[in-house]
């Protein structure tokens, strides 16, 4: 908890929040994974690791896991905490940058993104990055999952995924929503149906 608002009071546009997520809201983040078809899930700003332990205990032995963290300080924790872990790989690089490992680790697709990118305080241009990665590396069925702590961004979201479900987490501090984005086919023409 110290190291957290240590590096919040250095870097306040990274991280977003003065304390780690609770074990409540990352319950809510994994809870519609199926992980059982999972080939590979990838985590954006884990920051202390609450969802990583999480998806690592759910996660099947030969699924890989991506994990990227730009803060420094906890790409380091976490690398000295999961480094052995099987099919676990901790990297230190922005989240836009995701495709160059895809393509390190012959990934094609991914079946899902779970994040803990504070969007509401990040740069608008690496958002936007963010995001078009993130389009471009899902499977057609996969989902990206984030948390906020408002709806403010909520359209921002919708320009890249046309299916948000949220649900609202008291048990966090503060209290936060966690969306569900996917990018619906949407069919266009004449209804044939009877």
């Amino acid at each position: 908890m110290f190291e957290f608002i240590k590096q919040f009071v250095k870097n306040p546009k990274f991280i977003g929040a003065v304390a780690p997520s609770s074990k409540y809201l990352a319950e809510k983040m994994i809870e519609d994974i199926d992980f059982e078809i999972c080939n590979c899930i990838i985590e954006y700003g884990p920051g202390t690791g609450v969802f990583t332990e999480k998806l690592i205990a759910r996660k099947k032995e030969d699924t890989l896991l991506l994990v990227f963290e730009n803060n420094k300080e906890f790409y380091e924790d976490l690398l000295n905490t999961y480094r052995y872990k099987n099919n676990v790989k901790i990297i230190n690089d922005g989240a836009e940058n995701a495709k160059k490992y895809l393509e390190y680790y012959n990934v094609k697709q991914v079946d899902y993104i779970v994040s803990g990118i504070p969007f509401t305080v990040l740069p608008v241009n690496i958002s936007n990055r963010i995001l078009e990665t993130t389009k471009e590396i899902l499977d057609d069925n996969g989902e990206f999952i984030t948390f906020q702590y408002s709806l403010i961004k909520i359209n921002f979201f919708k320009d890249y995924f046309n299916d948000i479900k949220n649900k609202k987490v008291m048990l966090n501090l503060p209290p936060a929503y966690v969306l569900k984005c996917r990018e619906e086919e949407i069919y266009e023409g004449r209804d044939i149906s009877c």
